[in-house]
């Protein structure tokens, strides 16, 4: 069947070992890095959304992502000429810990192309089993790919270090599900997301030959990735293995900074949901920070020990390193070095968050007191709940010779006004008071201050009720929400007028609703 002409180069399955076993029968893969497995057919498939901008990353056209061929491809229902579907094999550690083999349970991967001298694996997330399934089916639904979709472009228009999506589709078929755990499964519709990353290698990845004690393996990932992926580091060597690592772990730290920034919780950063390249990856039950609450998490299955909350991800970043440089370090032997760039992290994220939350309130050059500007700032933010996205977006519209009405600027970011005590009132005036005398040393416009604001503080994000409203309209047959969103996150940084609607607290019948406060990995 004739089909849209991409520009195949697989490297992945050319250049390392593979399971000697097809199909996706349940096992323990040993010595290999991948299981060849095709996506399941599927009944009805259905394309919902794509994505432009992807389209022209990987050389298709508008008119060919709407072509039969298109819609089989994406949706697992027609293979690639002169490709092999596969699912990667790794291991991780869970909410703290070691779980084994663990691998693409419900991802397969395409393929990879080379256009305009980039590389892209695609991938298929909820086409089916794999010998990773374990007990699972290996099927997304269309809640959760809904939310897969949206949020992965909308990251990247944020300036986030992630994987991309190119499409969401239906499947025709009924998905059964228990949401919250509690005993209650229900039929969903299913539905397929295909994803788009320079690669989907993980720090999983590498540890599940190091904890299986296969050096050889490991080497050749290592080097692999290394050639492929960072080929300025040289030549496979022990320097080269330690630059790879440090090249790593800055990655990291970068992409977690952004996500400080922007108010993102992931949910569930356990050492296979971390990308080998810095990106976020796998979007299962992420939030965003409504109110600023340091202690936030969105995942249900973390709700006694908040292991994975907003203020803990820069740490439990550092954490997983910790286990990356144990895999690692078979091929290095130098305990010292890999601590030093461990040591590095924690440093250069003091400087890094320091310089991020200067920028979020306007500050450009250097005080030394700013970081208790700031920690003041923290603390009186989370006295009462205050909306994030909005405080930081308002806070541009202060002018330094005039910050007496900062908190009249501020108060559509409060949820509820009336609980303002007075203490309360005076703490956030005594702060303003702070703020409006550090502003004076800055030798900028209020103009230019709020411009440089404007451009680090968006003014719109994917709410977690904004992708339930457009997950509630989408099962009743109505997909138009997914495109009013996807196109309003594109720029989330411009005024848009014409949608501040979005630009609201989230409204109170969301705040304990299921996919609005609150979520589970079912998917």
């Amino acid at each position: 069947m004739k089909t849209f002409k991409l520009h195949i180069k697989d490297t992945f399955t050319s250049q390392l070992p593979a399971d000697p076993i097809e199909g996706s029968k349940r096992r323990q893969v040993e010595k290999a890095c991948f299981s060849y497995v095709n996506p399941k057919q599927i009944k009805k498939p259905e394309l919902l959304h794509v994505s432009k901008n992807m389209l022209e990353n990987l050389g298709i056209s508008e008119t060919e992502s709407q072509s039969e061929e298109f819609l089989n491809v994406f949706s697992g229902n027609q293979v690639l000429p002169n490709t092999k579907p596969f699912a990667m094999c790794y291991g991780g550690h869970q909410f703290g810990n070691w779980a084994g083999q663990l691998g693409d349970g419900r991802a397969i991967n395409l393929t990879e192309i080379d256009y305009n001298n980039q590389h892209w694996a695609l991938q298929l997330k909820g086409a089916g089993e794999t010998p990773y399934s374990r007990t699972a089916d290996g099927l997304a639904v269309l809640r959760s790919s809904i939310r897969e979709y949206l949020c992965s472009e909308a990251m990247f228009h944020l300036g986030v270090p992630t994987t991309r999506a190119l499409s969401l589709s239906l499947t025709g078929d009924q998905v059964m599900r228990d949401v919250m755990y509690n005993g209650n499964p229900e039929y969903e519709p299913g539905a397929v997301v295909s994803r788009v990353a320079p690669s989907f290698l993980r720090f999983g990845s590498f540890e599940i030959f190091a904890a299986r004690e296969d050096s050889k393996t490991l080497k050749q990932l290592t080097d692999y990735t290394i050639t492929q992926f960072y080929p300025e580091l040289g030549a496979p060597s022990k320097e080269t293995y330690l630059a790879f690592f440090r090249e790593i772990s800055e990655r990291t730290l970068k992409m977690i900074i952004d996500w400080q920034r922007v108010g993102f919780v992931h949910g569930v950063m356990n050492t296979d949901n971390m990308s080998i390249l810095g990106l976020t990856i796998d979007y299962g039950p992420y939030g965003w920070l409504e109110g600023f609450d340091f202690g936030w998490t969105p995942n249900t299955t973390d709700r006694e020990h908040k292991r994975y909350r907003y203020g803990n991800q820069p740490n439990i970043g550092l954490w997983n390193l910790y286990q990356l440089a144990n895999a690692l370090y078979p091929l290095i032997e130098d305990v010292d070095a890999l601590q030093a760039i461990l040591d590095d992290y924690k440093s250069d994220f003091e400087k890094q968050s320091l310089e991020m939350m200067r920028s979020k309130i306007g500050l450009f050059q250097a005080d030394e007191n700013d970081l208790k500007l700031i920690q003041d700032l923290e603390d009186v933010l989370q006295m009462t709940e205050t909306d994030m996205t909005i405080f930081f977006r308002n806070l541009s519209k202060i002018e330094k010779e005039n910050v007496s009405n900062g908190l009249e600027i501020i108060q559509d970011a409060f949820y509820n006004p009336k609980a303002m005590t007075k203490d309360l009132e005076d703490l956030w005036k005594h702060w303003f008071q702070k703020y409006g005398v550090r502003l004076q040393n800055e030798s900028i416009s209020d103009a230019e201050r709020a411009m440089r604001m404007n451009g680090v503080n968006p003014k719109y994000v994917l709410r977690n009720y904004m992708a339930q409203l457009a997950i509630d309209a989408a099962e009743k047959g109505d997909y138009a929400l997914i495109d009013e969103l996807f196109n309003l996150l594109k720029n989330p940084y411009s005024e848009q007028e014409d949608s501040q609607k979005w630009f609201a607290k989230r409204p109170e019948w969301a705040r304990n609703k299921v996919g609005c406060s609150m979520l589970s990995c079912s998917s």
